[in-house]
């Protein structure tokens, strides 16, 4: 139903034709990108469930290779042991932009490059089974960085994506079809008016034509 507020005038009429084809415009713009979000929020997802599954368990197999390594040394050899950590590792985190979601980056370089500067301790006085912990927990970090990052991404993608889908229905079920109401309403009134005006101006013309010819109209 056209609003209240809407004038038929032609100018009115080519704002609303204007305004309907910015809103479909906008509306098949709106719904490719949020087709494109959905692609790649559930390729996101699948990542996130083997990733996670992936580091649940490389975290439980390194969880009881400590239980392991405490089982055949004191608390305070493994407290020794784990004092002074001798390798760094360095994280940088950057944004890319996805679909105009700016989703985290990370990246992480370690300080040496030895891989023996992962055993903050000597060999002597320790249980392999802390070496193996140690060492899973290592091996996992590329993976852990890369679950933070999409764990982090499809956060932000479904927040996108449900702002989006408000847009799109929107613009599907109250601005297009209340812009085409209005146009149909004003199209009415201007058609209307001009039948009028044809009337009027053919009374005209009889009255002008019986004043001429001294005949009445009907």
């Amino acid at each position: 139903m056209a609003t209240a507020h809407v004038n038929p005038t032609r100018m009115e009429l080519t704002r609303m034709k204007k305004k309907l084809a910015t809103a479909m415009r906008g509306h098949k713009l709106l719904k490719d990108k949020r087709d494109e979000l959905m692609r790649q929020f559930l390729d996101l997802v699948r990542e996130n469930k083997s990733l996670r599954e992936k580091v649940e368990a490389a975290i439980l197999a390194s969880g009881q290779n400590f239980v392991l390594a405490r089982a055949g040394m004191t608390d305070e050899e493994v407290n020794l042991a784990m004092l002074a950590p001798k390798q760094e590792i360095l994280i940088d985190a950057r944004e890319r932009n996805v679909m105009s979601v700016n989703v985290p980056v990370f990246s992480f370089q370690t300080k040496s490059n030895d891989s023996g500067d992962i055993f903050p301790y000597g060999f002597a006085f320790t249980s392999s089974d802390l070496d193996d912990a140690v060492k899973s927990l290592n091996d996992i970090l590329p993976d852990m960085l890369r679950l933070a990052e999409v764990e982090k991404a499809c956060l932000l993608m479904s927040a996108e994506i449900e702002k989006t889908r408000r847009r799109v229905n929107a613009l599907e079920h109250v601005v297009i079809p209340e812009t085409q109401e209005n146009i149909k309403y004003i199209t009415m009134k201007l058609d209307e008016n001009e039948r009028s005006t044809q009337i009027r101006l053919m009374k005209v013309k009889d009255m002008m034509l019986a004043k001429a010819h001294h005949y009445e109209t009907i």
